[in-house]
This record gives structure tokens, C-alpha cells and sequence, in this order.
């Protein structure tokens, strides 16, 4: 399938928050190392960016499903002056390297492995929504409503490296845990009542990467969820 990949610098969100996440269409061919494509920013390594989180996809069919959203909550620019404007729903909105037609959380899979032209790049976890998209989108709980309902995308590592273009194909070439899909690992973490078991299994998945894995298990330890709070509405 052919995909769109992106790259993008740092800018204010607002006066407090800034951030990479506009990414905008790469004009020439680029190179991508184990940290993702050489031109793009990452702001705040600590949550963003770097091996286990070098690439983002999104998939390009929730933004018509976003629009709708944004038209029933009555926050579209309607051309009034007291409207105002949402930011682009289209490839790039929502801070991802890669965008597509034809992959969604449901039907790719924690550890699939891809040909990114030269590239070879694989699922590594979903994506967790974080407060720059409230800001993003001037929606105080919109990263709350992305985690519920499950329009995430998915972070990638880079397996081997190489040129890709801004047009690039993208092919699956394995596909190790058919079990574990990306809607279901985002699913037992953030949307399902806590459970040992599903927990347990989601720790065994040995393609998910280590802070995936240490989520589970740290709810394990804790017979419960951990604190959301900062990471979907930043510091108050």
C-alpha cells in the first residue's frame, strides 16, 4: 500500500506547550535511522521520540470520523466570526510520520513487521494520547476521548535503516503475535475493566515494548490502574 510519511519542527502550541506535533508532507526523499526520519523534532524525549517510539502512523480514514465530531460538537469553523479554526484534519493532524487508507488499530498487530521502502520498521505499542492534543485542538479532554475510544494510531521501532520516499510503499512482512491486535493491547491497558489475566497476557507479548510491558506489570503489582491524570491533562 502506498503511504504519505511526514516530518515536522517544534512550535508553540500556547503560551506554556511546545511541540512537534503539526508534521507536514517531506518534500524529497529521507533517511531513517533507528530514532526515526533525520528531519524530524520530537519535543520532551522523555514521553516522545527515540528507538521504541521512532515512527507514528495514523490512519488517514478516522479524520472524516473526526470532522463529524467536530461538526456535532459544534467547534467547526463555519466562516462566522465567532468561529474558529481547527487545526488541518488531514495527514499530519494528529502528529504522525506515517499516514495511510487500509490499516486500523483492529487489524494490525503488536509486532508486525513492515518494508517501508528501504526501511524495515515494526509495531512497537499503541499510541497514548497526551495533553498536546487538548491543546492541539483547543478541546480540553479531546486526548480522553481519543484513548476511550480507541482512534489512536500506533508507534513503531526502525529495525534496519534506510531511504524512504514521501510516497513510500509499505508491505507486511510478518506478522509474529496475530493474537494481539493494536485496538486490543490499547483496549486491556485503557478501555477494559482491569484484569490479571489479560494483563499477563499482554506482558508476555515480547514485540511490545519495554514501557508497554512494564505498564502491565506495574498494574499487576498494584492490582489496579495507575494515574492517567498528567499524561491526559498535563499539569493543572
Amino acid at each position: 500500500m502506498q503511504v504519505t510519511i511526514l516530518a515536522g519542527t517544534a512550535a508553540m502550541l500556547n503560551e506554556h506547550i511546545n511541540s512537534a506535533i503539526d508534521k507536514r508532507r517531506i518534500r524529497t526523499p529521507q533517511f531513517c535511522d533507528v530514532n526515526g526520519l533525520v528531519d524530524d523534532t520530537q519535543v520532551s524525549s522523555q514521553f516522545h521520540g527515540g528507538p521504541e517510539r521512532a515512527l507514528h502512523y495514523y490512519p488517514r480514514e478516522h479524520y472524516s470520523y473526526w470532522q463529524s465530531w467536530f461538526q456535532g460538537m459544534g467547534l467547526c469553523s463555519d466562516g462566522s466570526n465567532n468561529s474558529r479554526v481547527l487545526p488541518p484534519l488531514t495527514a499530519g493532524g494528529f502528529g504522525e510520520n506515517i499516514s495511510g487508507m487500509g490499516l486500523t488499530e483492529a487489524n494490525v498487530c503488536i509486532g508486525d513487521i513492515y518494508r517501508l521502502d528501504e526501511a524495515l520498521v515494526q509495531i512497537s505499542q499503541p499510541r497514548s494520547p497526551c495533553y498536546k492534543l487538548n491543546a492541539r485542538f483547543g478541546c480540553d479532554f479531546f486526548s480522553v476521548l481519543v484513548q476511550a475510544n480507541g482512534r489512536t494510531g500506533w508507534l513503531l521501532r526502525v529495525l534496519e535503516t534506510g531511504t524512504v520516499n514521501p510516497e513510500a510503499t509499505l508491505t507486511l512482512v510478518e506478522r509474529p503475535h496475530p493474537e494481539m491486535s493494536v485496538k486490543r493491547a490499547a483496549d486491556i491497558v485503557y478501555n477494559l475493566a482491569y484484569s490479571s489475566e489479560r494483563l499477563q497476557e499482554l506482558a508476555a507479548v515480547t514485540a511490545l515494548s519495554p514501557s508497554w510491558r512494564q505498564k502491565a506489570i506495574d498494574y499487576l503489582a498494584a492490582d489496579q490502574v495507575t494515574d492517567w491524570h498528567m499524561r491526559l491533562l498535563g499539569p493543572v
